[in-house]
This record gives structure tokens, C-alpha cells and sequence, in this order.
């Protein structure tokens, strides 16, 4: 049990020097920006698209759904599928990818709030489950305009749909479940206060989101 442990850190360490590679920050760089400065602040994918446009965009979706793919594949080819616990080093890795977007070794620890890597994360895990809460964040932006309403409606869910008897998961799949939709929940936290406050900016904008 100690070696898997002492893999599931490695695997954790792994993700996050991955999950550290900001490429929003990285492309904005090619476009002579800080994405950081401008717009919302965030340097992620939506932000990205209302500062850089589309093309940009293309580019950071990829690189943060891919980094978060590869961090799980390395995770999981060191520690495989654990009895009662699932696959551990799947799971380390994934979340240290999700914790490096959003506190990124190489960007001074101001990145983004890990939505797309989290999506890749889930994918991996069970692509049922992340099906289901793109299908909601689909609706809710549908029908709300609401970008981040999505993303925190879908991460608070995470958990719950995961304890679904019919899912069949480990209580520790449930309790990585809740840290990673902890994670994307506490880092839209201004998002939250604007939605309160019905300041936030509806996907298509440009101002401040």
C-alpha cells in the first residue's frame, strides 16, 4: 500500500507541473498580451475567447483539455486500478492538473479555473458521468447566457451524481468528486457575487466576466 501511495503523489506532482502549462497564457503571449490583464482577468478559456477570439481559443481548449487527458494516463499507467479504491493515480493526477491551471508553477500562481481540465479529468473517469453534467452546463448556458452559472452548477453536481448508487463508484471516487467540484465552485466565487449582484456578463459579451 505504501508504493501506491508514494505513485499516487508522484502521480499528483506530475499532474500539476502539467496542469501548470497555462496555454491561455501562453497564447496570449504569441498575441503580445498578458490574458490575465485584460477582460475578466482569468486565464482561461472563456476570457480567451472574449479578448483573443476564436481561433485563439481553439488552441487553450485544446492544450487544457489535453494536459488534463495526460495527466490522468500517466496516473494511471503508474498505480493501474487499486482494490476498493479505483484507480488512485488516475485520480492524483487528474486533480494535480486542475490545481496546477489554477495556481500555475510557471505563471507566478495566477491562472484559471480549471473548467475544461476538470471536464477531461471527469471524461476519464467515466465518460458517463461527464456527459451527463456537459449535458447540464449545455442548458443552463442555453438557457441563461451564463458561462460560469454553468460551470458552478455542473461542478456542485459532480459529487451528488457520483454518489448515485447507479454509478457504482468508491467512496473515494466520492470524495475526489468533492474536491474537484469544490475546486471549480470556490474559484467562481466573484463569479458567484456577480451573478448575485446581476453584474455578470452573458456568454457573447465583451465586458468584464
Amino acid at each position: 500500500m505504501f508504493a501506491i501511495v508514494m505513485k499516487s503523489i508522484l502521480a499528483g506532482v506530475i499532474g500539476y507541473l502539467l496542469g501548470s502549462i497555462n496555454t491561455s497564457i501562453i497564447v496570449g503571449r504569441f498575441y503580445g498580451i498578458d490574458i490575465r490583464k485584460h477582460g475578466s482577468g482569468n486565464a482561461g478559456a472563456t476570457n480567451t475567447l472574449r479578448t483573443l477570439g476564436k481561433k485563439a481559443t481553439v488552441f487553450v481548449a485544446l492544450g487544457d483539455l489535453l494536459k488534463g487527458i495526460a495527466a490522468c494516463l500517466i496516473g494511471m499507467l503508474l498505480t493501474g486500478n487499486v482494490e476498493n479504491a479505483g484507480q488512485l493515480g488516475l485520480m492524483a493526477g487528474g486533480l494535480g492538473a486542475v490545481v496546477g491551471h489554477n495556481w500555475p508553477l510557471y505563471f507566478g500562481f495566477k491562472g484559471g479555473k480549471g473548467v475544461l481540465t476538470s471536464f477531461a479529468v471527469v471524461l476519464m473517469m467515466d465518460w458517463r458521468i461527464a456527459l451527463l453534467l456537459l449535458g447540464v452546463f449545455i442548458i443552463v448556458v442555453a438557457v441563461t447566457r451564463y458561462v460560469s452559472l454553468g460551470s458552478v452548477i455542473g461542478s456542485a453536481l459532480f459529487p451528488l451524481v457520483a454518489a448515485i448508487p447507479y454509478f457504482e463508484k468508491s467512496k473515494v471516487f466520492v470524495l475526489f468528486a468533492l474536491c474537484l467540484g469544490f475546486l471549480a465552485v470556490i474559484r467562481h466565487r466573484t463569479n458567484i457575487e456577480r451573478l448575485l449582484k446581476g453584474t455578470e456578463s452573458r456568454f457573447g459579451a465583451k465586458k468584464r466576466g
